[in-house]
């Protein structure tokens, strides 16, 4: 493999990479090529999950990689073993246990749904209609006056 120009940008922010390594107590200084190359190899495990999604989507027939296929990928290739606590709450689509749990709270009691309230044009219809009912009581107020 050919050594590229030392100006090749990474794909991930070097300096943001030292900031978090040195916030550790245990690390001490930081060598220069050290974020570099840890932000290459950041770069290569990124593709190397993304390839393995997208290759897991394609094989169910769909266009979209989406959480299912990432957890998919982390279940079934070892070297992702260590990401299975993370993936561990993604829904399989279809759970239908997974859509009660939603609608229940964390205390497992029913969460109290919202309704989305009245729409400007309801609003509007109903203030019309009361306005009709107001004009028309006034009528008949004028009409009783005038049989008097």
């Amino acid at each position: 493999m050919a050594v590229k120009s030392k100006s090749r940008q990474t794909r991930f922010p070097v300096a943001r990479i030292k900031k978090i390594m040195q916030k550790d107590d245990e690390v001490g200084k930081v060598a220069q090529a050290t974020p570099v190359l840890i932000s290459k190899a950041l770069e290569i495990f990124m593709q190397k999950l993304v390839d393995e999604a997208a290759r897991e989507a394609k094989s169910k027939g769909s266009r979209k990689v989406t959480a299912y296929h990432l957890k998919r990928t982390v279940e079934g290739i070892d070297m992702f073993d260590f990401l299975k606590d993370l993936v561990v709450a993604v829904p399989d689509p279809g759970d239908k246990v997974a859509k009660k749990e939603e609608v229940l709270g964390p205390d497992g009691e029913p969460k109290k749904r919202r309704g989305r309230g009245k729409g400007k044009a309801k609003k509007k219809q109903e203030s019309e209609e009361e306005d009709e009912e107001e004009e028309e009581e006034a009528d008949h107020d004028d009409m009783d006056e005038d049989y008097e």
